[in-house]
């Protein structure tokens, strides 16, 4: 089993920052992918972010300059900076992680989510 522990959400008012962590414990051979989703009220899931393992980025058009996301691969550990935050970004933000238990058995983790809110 891979269980993920997510922190950092909040209340914040427009224009604030908040840091969104995750960590992955358990039975861990290897990570890949790493990444971030949302879900607001009424609205389907969204990825928000990831990160492969050689580093590399991509985001979601609507938080492209403002959100960053990063990984500790020594922790199992990734990261959701999230600057200059807008009432839209309202919602529950989720974790996914994926990778190996052994080097024949793979996996796909979700957190329990974390609720952000950006209201004045």
């Amino acid at each position: 089993q891979v269980q993920l522990v997510e922190s950092g959400g909040g209340l914040v008012q427009p224009g604030g920052s908040l840091r969104l962590s995750c960590a992955a414990s358990g039975s861990i051979f290897s990570i890949n992918a790493m990444g971030w989703y949302r879900q607001a009220p009424g609205k389907q899931r969204e990825l928000v972010a990831a990160i492969t393992s050689g580093g590399s980025t991509n985001y979601v058009d609507s938080v492209k300059g403002r959100f960053t996301i990063s990984r500790d691969n020594a922790k199992n550990t990734v990261y959701l900076q999230m600057n200059s935050l807008k009432p839209e970004d309202t919602a529950v933000y989720y974790c996914n992680v994926e990778g190996y238990r052994s080097r024949s058995s793979r996996f796909s983790s979700w957190g329990q989510g974390t609720q952000v809110s950006v209201s004045s």
